[in-house]
């Protein structure tokens, strides 16, 4: 009987995270606007190195990534495996009755590759959509926030958050969340 009680407690522990859906193209695109290319290592402006479409390196000479200079087939590939952690982190965040349709996922998706899966868990963003509120109203009250590094509004997060918008403002065919798990 002892034994059955510890597995009932440690359950929770042994729950199977939810696998987040791919974002489509139209997210995609919007992330390589703005990451833009670049297929040997770089400092990001913050003092990262980074290589492809925004992937931050675990050195400074990106030893974890082979082949390069990166093609841009194969920063795609990169960058794809990146987003499954993004994904996978939003899906997660948002509670079960947040539905949102491929574009809105897409575009909170870009959000969080920009910002972190931290950043974007601990967010009103998320807290607000999870309460149940509107989840336009919430996008448009709270993604415009987030334009500033270090304290200082940036120009291209400004614009990036307004595409974001306009991504998650287009018409869908497709849901994206809730997901089965």
């Amino acid at each position: 009987m002892m034994s059955f009680k510890l597995l009932v407690a440690a359950l929770p522990a042994l729950a199977i995270a939810c696998t987040g859906p791919p974002i489509n193209d139209n997210g995609l695109n919007l992330i390589k606007s703005f990451e833009s290319f670049q297929p040997s290592v770089y400092d990001d402006g913050f003092g990262n190195p980074t290589i492809g479409y925004g992937h931050l390196c675990g050195d400074a000479s990106c030893s974890e990534v082979a082949n390069q200079p990166l093609t841009e087939e194969s920063a795609s590939q990169l960058l794809a495996s990146d987003l499954v952690s993004y994904q996978d982190g939003l899906t997660n965040a948002l509670a079960d009755p947040v539905t949102l349709n491929d574009n809105q996922y897409a575009a909170l998706v870009s959000w969080t590759y920009n910002i972190g899966n931290g950043n974007m868990g601990n967010s009103d963003l998320v807290s607000r959509m999870n309460a149940g509120e509107d989840v336009v109203t919430v996008a448009h009250d709270e993604l415009p926030q987030w334009n500033k590094a270090n304290g200082e509004v940036v120009d291209g997060l400004t614009r990036r958050r307004s595409e974001e918008l306009n991504l998650f403002d287009a018409p869908a065919s497709f849901g994206a969340l809730p997901v089965a798990c």
